[in-house]
């Protein structure tokens, strides 16, 4: 998997198949069906959360679904890897409707109900089609601070009115996301985190020391953020907290 850096060294939440070991039988790890309630149309219904050093599932109201006893979990989002399977009866289980863990070293694909019922072989991977989108925003480093240009209309750096926005952050990283034209953006002022639209409002406060760069955000509309640099949580686009 692929490791993003920024002043430590971060391990995105958004998992991928593994190899794994053979024979190891599928087991329900729920600790107890819940409804799942919808109140935010934008973000899953479950939601990865850190407890005690393992990962399981809340709800949108926070409540713990499945039992924290992951190393490492990813979104209830589809894993084309498996979508594309050279066995038909594998590819179900790349759907949206499982997500992606990790416990003792074995890969699993898990139901909204917690039950393991997938583990990932190399024979059962097919080939992703990934499709490739060039940004039309990217940072731009003046004088030692960061702003953001469109490569289209750039050509003098000395022309305050061809930035985006003009230099002014100590950091900024342009997400990846399904609108090339209105991206959002991880800035650091005054040595914490927060996110800025394109015309520079604050959709997320500076009140983080750290925001991963990750796909969170294109895959669920979320953001993981710390308060302190080592334990990381998502919050949505109005800074509530999952």
């Amino acid at each position: 998997m692929k490791n993003f850096i920024l002043l430590v060294l971060i391990f995105p939440f958004v998992m991928y198949s593994q190899k794994i070991k053979k024979g190891t039988a599928a087991k329900k790890t729920t600790v107890g069906v819940s409804a799942l309630v919808r109140i935010n149309d934008s973000i899953p219904l479950l939601i990865p959360h850190e407890e005690g050093g393992k990962y399981g599932f809340v709800n949108q109201q926070g409540k713990m679904i499945i039992r924290p006893e992951y190393t490492n979990v990813g979104f209830f989002t589809e894993d084309c890897n498996l979508t594309n399977s050279p066995d038909p009866k594998v590819r179900k289980f790349g759907s949206s409707k499982y997500a992606s863990v990790r416990k003792d070293g074995i890969d699993y694909r898990i139901d909204e109900q917690g039950r393991r019922v997938y583990i990932f072989r190399d024979k059962d991977l097919g080939k992703c089609d990934s499709e490739y989108r060039k940004q039309l925003f990217h940072a731009y480093i003046k004088n030692g601070f960061y702003g953001v240009i469109e490569d289209a209309k750039f050509q003098n750096p000395e022309d305050y009115r061809q930035y985006t926005i003009y230099p002014q952050y100590q950091y900024i990283h342009v997400l990846e996301g399904d609108d090339l034209n209105r991206p959002l953006m991880i800035a650091s002022l005054n040595d914490r985190f927060g996110v800025v639209d394109i015309s520079n409002k604050v959709i997320i406060p500076f009140e983080y020391a750290d925001i991963k760069r990750n796909l969170s955000w294109k895959t669920a509309r979320l953001f993981e953020v710390s308060r302190d640099g080592k334990h990381f949580f998502f919050v949505d686009a109005d800074n509530k907290a999952y």
